[in-house]
């Protein structure tokens, strides 16, 4: 079967991405593990356009790493992250027979971005998002993310959050990731979230194929005069929010095993309900996203400010007091 360009990039972001492994998420699709990486070579080297035309050169040096081996190098990789080069080269030579030296494999890796970054990031003045948010419905992420349930297959959850406040406007659980499913979700978002203004809230996405489709982009520009930002690949500071949101949330819920989507709905709204309404996020003054996106941080921060005053206060008076009977 000849696939698109944009369901090759899906195919790609999916694998890269799945917490379940290459092999398996591979076999969920019915590709060999080779055309895989043929296919993921050349998006990393000619990136999208890579995708739609194979290019090939004739050059290669006498010691050049041949590609089936090099495809091996990333398979492995991929397969134990949790290996340095150097670990991945000895184990390489002592389980495949095949000598490729550390120096070598930190190569092939950092090519094909595939050193692992830093737990977090170190980030200058310079290099922080320039565009924060100031008020809610300024900018709302967008983003899909995936889940198997025994029996049923593969479920992708969409979800709609606000950039400003981290609040969770909407999310459905959908059996495909096609613009119509995003186009469903920011239509119910819009509905949820009572918008009347004329100014809509952007919406900040990645580059999948449902984000970046025609059909999308003529829906939030014509008919609901939204627009559209895209977030550079590899950049922390444009889809940080809803990816963080995701990981958190699939701490969580994944924990259990689902045989039913409506098993799976409910989790997620056991979740939502209490990530919205009871959760204390650091970035937003420790306050809740409920908080923030009904407009009560002043009132509650003013109202900790004045606890802390009077418990100070009465800390004081009490240790005068009994400095007094004391003496």
């Amino acid at each position: 079967m000849r696939l698109s360009a944009a369901e090759k990039y899906e195919i790609i972001q999916t694998v890269t991405t799945s917490e379940l492994g290459v092999k398996r998420t591979l076999e969920s699709f019915g590709i060999a593990r080779s055309s895989f990486y043929k296919l993921y070579g050349s998006y990393l080297e000619y990136g999208y356009d890579g995708l739609e035309t194979t290019k090939r050169t004739n050059t290669r040096q006498w010691n050049s790493i041949p590609e089936k081996q090099k495809n091996l190098v990333v398979e492995i990789a991929l397969e134990h992250t949790e290996l340095s080069a150097r670990e991945l080269a000895y184990k390489i030579t002592d389980e495949q027979g095949v000598f490729i030296s550390e120096s070598s494999v930190y190569r092939i890796l950092k090519q094909r971005d595939l050193i692992p970054a830093p737990n977090h990031f170190l980030l200058s003045a310079a290099n922080e998002f320039k565009d924060k948010t100031e008020f809610v419905h300024q900018m709302w992420q967008t983003d899909f993310t995936y889940f198997k349930i025994i029996g049923w297959g593969w479920y992708y959850l969409s979800t709609i959050l606000d950039d400003y406040s981290r609040y969770i406007i909407h999310w459905e659980l959908c059996d495909s990731m096609k613009a119509e499913d995003v186009k469903r979700t920011v239509d119910r978002a819009i509905k949820k979230a009572k918008l009347k203004t004329k100014v809509k809230p952007k919406l900040l996405s990645d580059n999948g194929s449902c984000y970046v489709s025609g059909e999308l982009k003529a829906h939030l520009r014509d008919n609901l005069k939204m627009k559209q930002v895209h977030g550079k690949p590899m950049h922390p500071q444009t889809q940080g929010k809803i990816e963080r949101y995701h990981r958190t949330m699939k701490n969580v819920v994944k924990l259990n095993h689902f045989y039913h989507p409506e098993e799976l709905i409910q989790a997620l709204e056991k979740f939502v309900e209490n990530y919205n309404n009871k959760r204390y996020h650091e970035s937003i003054n420790n306050l809740t996203p409920r908080d923030v996106y009904f407009g009560r941080s002043e009132q509650i921060l003013e109202k900790r400010k004045q606890i802390k005053e009077e418990s100070i206060r009465k800390r004081r008076q009490t240790y005068n007091q009994q400095k007094l009977v004391s003496l």
